[in-house]
């Protein structure tokens, strides 16, 4: 489960993020709380504007941003971001707690971090691929989820106890400089250890990864799934903030909300680093785990019982997101897999703009449990899709000695664009599918020659 630990860099790397995950999951507390509550009258709108105003420059600089993931030094192009967020937060507190803040000016500031974070997420995506080796790789992302989450149980409570004690603008000021210890982790860490990367020199290759994309149908539907879960299905503020509302909770009510999600998070997170690899079927039967988990939680009629589906919620939607996550960068060519995750962040995030505040004007108007139905038939949704891609491609089938028997076939070559289409650099490095016999035999080949080399 903790292979990648052995890596010393990667020890770093976790240890830093962990702290500010930590301080940006009581930011995200914050601003949605002060949202709703301070800079509005329990506007559920206004706080899904704000979120849609976060994340949609992932959606639309993702060519830009992808090309600068794979152009430059990805370790320093994080410290510029991690930098620039910190400045964010420390202007935010000041103006929170000097009064000046107001809503449009709290508008600006989530467009400022949703493009900042436009350019951080896939760097710090990619950057995972730096630190360890491509075996290591679907584990130290599954790691990663569950800094994320354990961040995640930690940051809102705290966050929710600091405003009820000192106020919002506190929050944003610790937020401001957990920032510091992502930062000094990033200078700890030993560069000659990193993993050579090929770099891609050219501008003209901005769309190569939508090119790579297109040719796999299963990043495709993978893609797919990963939009609706992330449109309509993790809009959680909204949902945690309005019910805890609806109980007659106050902000640590909320915080705790999201901490009792992180619960099931952490546990998905720390499932998927025991996989010896990310499968898409995972993702598939995630995608319905979590739909009847948020059908279930919209039906609950306390604020505990509400709380215990959440462990559910997030357990799903965490397993479904860790394995896509790994799925895509260790299935993914080596050059191209900074504007492939970068494509994968925009669709992911991207999909916030137009869910936010759809499901914010749905809690409004009829109500959270209407728009937590909302998220749980986005997630069915996605599950058709991922099922019905699995009988089409021919990779679920009967077994013929057992009526009732059903297996996938995950052996089966992937379907990748042509070398031609992409340049001349790219496509040297475009893995070429290879029979499952001929791997098999090269297994046994690789296996034979380290036998004698022992």
């Amino acid at each position: 489960m903790f292979r990648s630990f052995s890596v010393f860099n990667y020890r770093v790397w976790f240890i830093g993020a962990l702290v500010s995950n930590t301080g940006a999951w009581m930011q995200a507390t914050a601003l949605s709380w002060v949202v709703l509550t301070e800079l509005t009258a329990n506007d559920a709108g206004a706080m899904g504007v704000t979120m849609a105003l976060q994340f949609a420059p992932p959606l639309l600089l993702v060519s830009v941003t992808g090309w600068v993931a794979d152009r430059f030094d990805r370790r320093r192009l994080l410290m510029v971001t991690q930098s620039l967020l910190l400045v964010l937060g420390l202007a935010i507190g000041v103006l929170l707690l000097s009064g000046l803040m107001t809503l449009w000016i709290m508008y600006g500031f989530a467009l400022g971090l949703g493009v900042i974070s436009a350019f951080d997420n896939p760097a710090r995506q990619a950057f995972v691929s730096d630190v360890v080796d491509r075996e290591n790789a679907s584990n130290a992302v599954a790691l990663n989820a569950a800094s994320f989450n354990g961040a995640r149980m930690i940051g809102p409570a705290v966050a929710g106890l600091v405003i009820v004690a000192v106020g919002t603008g506190w929050v944003f000021f610790i937020n401001a400089f957990t920032f510091l210890a992502m930062i000094g982790a990033l200078m700890l860490i030993r560069t000659r250890e990193l993993i050579p990367r090929i770099k891609a020199p050219g501008g003209s290759r901005l769309a190569d990864g939508f090119r790579y994309v297109a040719g796999r149908p299963d990043l495709v539907v993978t893609f797919a799934m990963v939009f609706l879960i992330g449109a309509f299905g993790m809009n959680f503020p909204i949902f945690a903030s309005t019910m805890a509302l609806e109980f007659g909770q106050a902000a640590d009510g909320y915080g705790l909300l999201s901490s009792i999600l992180a619960i099931g998070s952490l546990a998905g997170a720390l499932l998927a680093a025991r996989r010896d690899r990310a499968r898409i079927r995972v993702v598939i039967a995630g995608t319905l785990l979590f739909a009847v988990a948020a059908a279930v939680s919209a039906f609950m009629p306390s604020y505990w019982a509400y709380a215990a589906t959440l462990m559910f919620t997030g357990f799903a939607v965490v397993t479904m997101l860790t394995t896509a996550n790994g799925y895509v960068q260790t299935t993914t060519d080596p050059a191209l897999r900074g504007r492939v995750l970068a494509l994968y962040m925009a669709i992911l995030m991207g999909g916030t703009p137009i869910g936010a505040p759809i499901v914010g004007w749905v809690a409004a108007e009829f109500g959270p449990r209407f728009a937590i139905g909302l998220g749980a038939a986005a997630g069915l949704a996605a599950f058709a899709i991922g099922a019905t891609w699995l009988v089409v491609s021919g990779r679920l089938h009967r077994q013929e000695d057992a009526r009732f028997r059903l297996t996938i076939d995950e052996t089966r070559p992937m379907a990748v664009v042509a070398p031609e289409e992409f340049s001349d650099e790219v496509a040297a490095t475009t893995p070429v599918p290879i029979p499952r016999d001929e791997r098999d035999l090269r297994g046994t080949r690789a296996g034979a020659q380290r036998s004698v080399a022992g």
